[in-house]
């Protein structure tokens, strides 16, 4: 009772309460609340992408657009605002189902020549006879993979015409995914990446267990400007980056040409 007698004498008074909230909140200036910089990033995030070449508020408020630079190429990451969170790629936009744009964030590819990806070094999933041929870069420590992966076993039950050749691209955001990838592939083992996607532990790589493989994939993707996963390429070429329902893909399929 004592605390909305004195809500209503602090209006009665003309006061503002001094628990009033922004109506934007946080004044309408994120920073105002929050601060995070590229010494603070560096630290942070060691190891994970590159040297933090810039830090700046998103066009999604509540996230740090965090630019990284490697080997002369540039990538970009959010951060959440607790700097518990980092999200890799792009931030999408549901209304135009487009990347927000970032000036750290390399043209989209909407189109890659297929007979420049040897089907080499990959995990053959469905029919190895099939027509159509689908090509997915994959990381196997990436959460929206694992969910992608999912969704074409979905298809594949369905579809007996349909091959996925699957290229282990682990990102620099995920440590352990070089590691995972090099033992998958040379296990060419579709349990493998199942159980790493599942959460259930796999083996652990060995001095000999090859490299080439994984290198050669990462640096194809990067040739073909491919910089996010999952990325799912079409027999056409067309390229459709992040995560694509079943249903999507089918609808997909039905009109792309070629093999």
């Amino acid at each position: 009772m004592k605390f909305f007698v004195l809500v209503l004498v602090l209006l009665v008074a003309g006061a503002a309460p001094a628990f009033a909230m922004p109506k934007e909140g946080c004044g309408g200036d994120c920073s105002s609340c929050h601060s995070f910089n590229v010494k603070e990033a560096s630290t942070l995030l060691k190891g994970m992408g590159g040297d933090v070449k810039g830090v700046k508020p998103s066009a999604v408020r509540g996230l740090w657009e965090v630019t990284f630079s490697k080997d002369g190429k540039q990538a970009v990451a959010y951060v959440d605002y607790s700097k518990k969170f980092i999200i890799p790629g792009a931030i999408y936009t549901i209304a135009t189902r487009q990347p927000v744009p970032s000036a750290a964030q390399p043209p989209r590819v909407e189109k890659v020549k297929t007979s420049a990806i040897p089907l080499t070094n990959a995990i053959v999933m469905g029919n190895p006879r099939a027509a159509k041929r689908l090509i997915l870069f994959t990381d196997p420590d990436c959460p929206f993979c694992a969910k992608q992966h999912a969704e074409l076993k979905k298809l594949l039950a369905k579809r007996n015409d349909i091959v996925v050749y699957i290229k282990l691209y682990p990102l620099k955001i995920h440590p352990k995914a070089y590691d995972h990838a090099r033992v998958i592939l040379q296990a060419k083992s579709e349990k493998l990446l199942d159980d790493n996607f599942n959460g259930r532990p796999i083996p652990a790589p060995t001095p000999q267990t090859p490299k080439a493989g994984v290198d050669a994939t990462m640096k194809l993707a990067q040739s073909l400007g491919l910089n996010s996963t999952p990325t799912l390429i079409l027999p056409s070429g067309k390229v459709l980056a992040g995560f694509q329902e079943a249903g999507a893909i089918e609808q997909a399929l039905s009109g792309s040409k070629g093999k």
